[in-house]
């Protein structure tokens, strides 16, 4: 099913979009402005994005969607991997006729821009990664059973919030195998070569303080590998802010709309 509306801009489409066993809900704003496709956090939704669509205004394409199982509309799949998130990214652009585009992503959805952005450097413009894609070997046997737990202890909850959308229509344990690869996949050994890699422009938005589940300087510590990555990458740069992980899309969308426009600046005037 699909629905276009029209705005001062242009037609924006609404739908879904098949990919293997499931199918996608997506927004496409249309219009000849540069695309930019925004990748949301490891259990969030499109709307979560909706700060900085507004503070880049129409004069750009932006292209949102609920990836497996998220939001009302994404159905359920057999296969809730990385791999399957970052093959998400191309099927939704080849639905959409885009070639290439700006992607932005936010705490989970930034290791999967980064990984796109690595494998696609002709159709990548540059990517901006929203307080993740830190390489840190945070997932240890210790974490991995406080995430199974902190999961477990969700359980009870999920079928209420599910009907809203405020939460996957995924199992607890499915949603704690995410998060566990997600720390696998985030080791320096494993990252650092992806972002060290990455031949397009790149910006950092980093938030301060805590995120949900950490404790301690944890977060801190995670974020200051990317002191590293900055000085073995000359195209990547990164900016701090005062807000938090779970905040920072509400409080600091500005900041995440400049860097935006600042990486957009530089393919054009690198290509």
């Amino acid at each position: 099913m699909t629905k276009n509306s029209t705005s001062s801009t242009g037609p924006t489409w609404t739908g879904m979009v098949p990919v293997d066993d499931t199918a996608l809900a997506v927004t496409d704003t249309g219009g000849p402005g540069i695309p930019v496709v925004y990748l949301n956090g490891q259990f969030a939704t499109q709307g979560y994005w909706r700060r900085t669509i507004a503070g880049l205004g129409g004069a750009w394409r932006h292209i949102t969607y609920d990836e497996r199982a998220r939001g009302r509309k994404s159905k359920r799949s057999a296969d809730y991997s990385f791999e399957a998130a970052v093959r998400d990214v191309d099927a939704v652009l080849a639905a959409r006729g885009v070639d290439r585009a700006l992607v932005v992503g936010w705490s989970y959805g930034a290791v999967v821009a980064a990984h796109w952005a690595g494998r696609n450097p002709q159709r990548a413009l540059g990517a901006v990664l929203v307080d993740g894609a830190f390489p840190h070997d945070w997932l240890d046997e210790a974490m991995e059973k406080r995430i199974r737990k902190l999961f477990r202890r969700m359980n009870w909850l999920l079928p209420l919030l599910r009907p809203t959308g405020l939460t996957p229509r995924m199992t607890a344990a499915q949603m704690a195998d995410s998060n566990i690869e997600l720390g696998r996949l985030s080791r320096e050994r494993e990252l650092g070569p992806v972002l060290a890699g990455i031949t397009v422009p790149v910006r950092y938005v980093v938030a301060s303080g805590t995120s949900l589940g950490s404790r301690g300087g944890e977060q801190e510590r995670i974020r200051a590998a990317l002191d590293a990555v900055t000085a073995r990458n000359p195209l990547i740069k990164s900016e701090k802010v005062a807000s938090n992980h779970g905040a920072i899309l509400k409080k600091d969308f500005r900041a995440i709309a400049d860097a935006v426009r600042e990486v957009a600046a530089l393919d054009r005037g690198g290509r």
